[in-house]
Parts: structure tokens; C-alpha cells; sequence
């Protein structure tokens, strides 16, 4: 629009160029002095809206200038919050990684501990076991002891009834 209006204005100021050329010919040319004041009052006129449309023109292009400046502030502001908020973003992401980092060596370390324990598992099921058929052999062997005792109870009591019988006997 600035563009458009400047070249109007001159256009314009070359056809008032042109137009006085024109008068001052016309009243070389002895033009009457009724149509030299038109010519004139017409040239005022042009003058006049020259004027007008120049302080127009600066008005339009001071305006433009200050929204620029505002839309440059602007888009300074939207970009030093983007930029704070990608440093945040990239902060929050250096966290993140760590804790990450953190949780991936304690999950190492269970895994390494859940192996052992596993072995020490397989291990004591095989102690467990052998423990268990000793346990038997040794519950056979009292079981088998129990019944020994057993018969030397009965025996004992057998011998202690003949020892009765016999001691009345032989002391008579």
C-alpha cells in the first residue's frame, strides 16, 4: 500500500508538474484570468490533497512500523519461552535418563541377586533332599531301635518274673 501510494503521489505530482507547465503556457499564451484562477484554485487543490495523501502515507507507514516493532517484541517473547522451555524440557529429560539409569543398575543388581538366590535355591532342595533320606534312614534305624528296646523290655521283664520265681525258690 506504501508502495502504491507513493507512486500515486507521483503521478499525481507530475500531473500538477504537467498541469502548471500547462497554466503558466496557457498564460504566456494570455489565458483569461477566469480560467488562470481555476487552473490556480485546481493546482490549491492538487496541493492540497498531495499534502494530505503525503500525511497520510507517513501516518499509515509510522503505524506500520510501530505494529512491526510489537509483532518483532512479540515474537522475541514466544521465542525466549521456547527456548526456556525447551532447556527445561531438556533438563527434565537429563532426570529422567538418570533415574533411568538408577533404576536400570538396581534391576542389574536384583537380577544378579535373584540368580543367586536360585542357585542357592537349586542347592538347598539338594541338601534338602539328601537331608530327608538321612532323616529316613535315621527314623528307620530308631524304629528299628524302638522294636530292639522293645524285645530287650520284653526280655527283661521275662527275666525279671523268672528271677522272682527263682529267687523264692532258692532261698528256701
Amino acid at each position: 500500500q506504501l508502495l502504491e501510494a507513493k507512486a500515486s503521489l507521483s503521478l499525481a505530482q507530475a500531473q500538477h508538474a504537467l498541469q502548471l507547465q500547462q497554466a503558466k503556457a496557457q498564460i504566456n499564451n494570455m489565458v483569461p484570468k477566469k480560467q488562470f484562477e481555476q487552473l490556480q484554485n485546481t493546482l490549491r487543490e492538487e496541493q492540497c490533497k498531495t499534502q494530505q495523501l503525503q500525511e497520510s502515507l507517513q501516518q499509515q507507514a509510522e503505524q506500520r512500523c510501530r505494529q512491526l516493532v510489537r509483532t518483532q517484541e512479540e515474537h522475541e517473547q514466544l521465542l525466549l519461552a521456547a527456548v526456556e522451555q525447551a532447556e527445561g524440557l531438556e533438563q527434565s529429560l537429563k532426570n529422567a535418563e538418570a533415574v533411568l539409569a538408577e533404576r536400570a543398575a538396581q534391576l542389574r543388581d536384583a537380577q544378579a541377586q535373584l540368580s543367586r538366590n536360585k542357585l542357592l535355591i537349586e542347592e538347598l532342595r539338594g541338601e534338602n533332599g539328601r537331608l530327608a533320606m538321612v532323616l529316613q534312614a535315621a527314623e528307620l534305624k530308631q524304629k528299628s531301635m524302638e522294636e530292639k528296646n522293645q524285645l530287650l523290655e520284653e526280655q527283661a521283664s521275662a527275666l525279671k518274673q523268672l528271677i522272682g520265681k527263682i529267687t523264692p525258690a532258692s532261698l528256701s
